[in-house]
């Protein structure tokens, strides 16, 4: 049996703080090993990358969510109860209602929706100064995603709800104020959504037919019974708040185009190309950072032991940008796509595994829409310019950002 390599410090937490997306990268190039062993938050770790590990990791008869993710995380980005801490049938149950969102009509809705906010802010853009991209689009997909799902939402409360759910998606890695604005955040928005979940099921709110509020509100487990008021919540947030932390790839779109500014034209016109382009954002830029696991029953992998009960970490960025996976990985380079076929273990930016059955995000598919939607109106829809400003990516914070959040300005509609 071979040994784990095990990192010499009796505690690497801050250091994971410190060092942020490269943290398992940088030690498994060190180690010469896709799989090392630390201590994170005082508990016995393994952290793991790459298509094998990725592959493992999404095992689920050797792995289990519940008790995997740390309470920050739950109290904060996740909710506690969700269906990212489930297993077994529950999981299934509830997946199962998630996925069932995901129709192709629903998620061209969803892009329309999106379109047409973006169309009625452009002349808004036009005669401002310089606006903060991130900060625009969260509020557009915040007003898409709740038209979507049928959670009504007022004019004047976009700005705060908005600014509560990129709270909570802050909020998992930091420490301070950042991490307590994302549990007020999701206090609030848990308490926000369940009186609407309480007004439906009393009828006082009429939801509309097939809607995510409708369907989480009626939705039944698998002992046939109803949610309670806040693991609804936390489910339909599950829906909502991942829409919202999608204006961060869009973001990572208009950055690329301003850094390979060659793509403009390329994607202009041309869905495949878009396409490409939105999938290389999405590798090469820094979205979730790791998912947790922990081991259901002790197994032995590849000569490693993995004891029963303990927490392992797989690395989402660092599998994106293994270089046996991705030749040059560095290197923003969307032609790597052409002809790609699809491989749930070697491109996880949204997690790996299978949607349906496994713990991959159901969202993804809608990401790629919301995506490609942004592309084209950055490309075809407007004009824009991009003053001097620090777009610099700093990796050891997470989630990851340009500190000016991407400011444009003398914004024009396309003739």
């Amino acid at each position: 049996m071979s040994t784990v390599p095990t990192d010499r410090s009796p505690d690497s937490t801050l250091a994971f703080l410190r060092e942020g997306y490269r943290f398992v990268g940088d030690r498994c190039d060190r180690y010469g090993s896709d799989l090392f062993q630390t201590r994170l938050l005082l508990e016995p770790t393994i952290c793991l990358r790459g298509r094998p590990a990725a592959e493992l990791f999404y095992d689920n008869d050797r792995f289990i969510r519940r008790g995997a993710m740390p309470m920050r995380g739950q109290l904060t980005l996740t909710g506690v109860g969700g269906v990212q801490g489930l297993d077994g049938a529950a999981h299934q149950a509830r997946k199962a209602m998630l996925m069932s969102m995901m129709t192709s009509a629903a998620i061209r809705q969803l892009g329309q929706l999106f379109d047409d906010e973006w169309r009625a802010r452009i002349p808004v853009w036009a005669e401002a100064g310089p606006v903060a991209l991130c900060e625009e689009v969260g509020r557009m997909l915040t007003r898409a995603v709740c038209a979507w799902t049928g959670v009504p939402l007022a004019g004047a409360d976009v700005v705060r709800r908005s600014a509560d759910l990129h709270a909570m998606i802050e909020a998992p890695a930091a420490v301070g104020p950042r991490h307590w604005r994302g549990l007020l955040g999701r206090r609030r928005a848990e308490r926000w959504i369940g009186d609407l979940i309480e007004r439906t099921r009393s009828g006082a709110l009429p939801a509309p037919e097939g809607s995510a509020l409708r369907m989480v509100a009626g939705h039944r487990d698998e002992q046939g019974q109803p949610l309670p008021r806040r693991i609804a919540a936390v489910e339909l947030l599950n829906v909502v708040r991942p829409t919202v932390a999608v204006g961060r790839f869009v973001m990572f779109a208009a950055l690329a185009l301003h850094d390979h500014p060659q793509w403009r034209e390329r994607v202009r016109g041309d869905d495949t190309a878009t396409e490409n382009f939105v999938q290389e954002v999405r590798r090469y830029y820094p979205f979730f950072p790791v998912v947790i696991a922990r081991v259901r029953r002790s197994f032995e992998w590849q000569g490693h032991h993995f004891p029963q009960g303990r927490r392992v970490v797989l690395d989402l960025y660092a599998t994106n940008h293994h270089p046996q996976l991705w030749p040059e990985p560095e290197q923003f380079r969307p032609e790597r796509f052409t002809g790609w076929r699809g491989d749930p273990f070697s491109f996880i930016p949204q997690g790996g595994g299978d949607h349906f059955t496994g713990h991959r995000c159901p969202g993804e598919w809608l990401t790629i829409e919301l995506m490609k939607r942004a592309v084209t109106n950055l490309t075809c829809a407007m004009s824009y310019r991009v003053p001097p400003q620090d777009l610099a990516l700093d990796l050891t914070r997470m989630p990851a950002q340009p500190p000016s959040g991407f400011l444009i300005d003398g914004v024009r509609r396309a003739e």
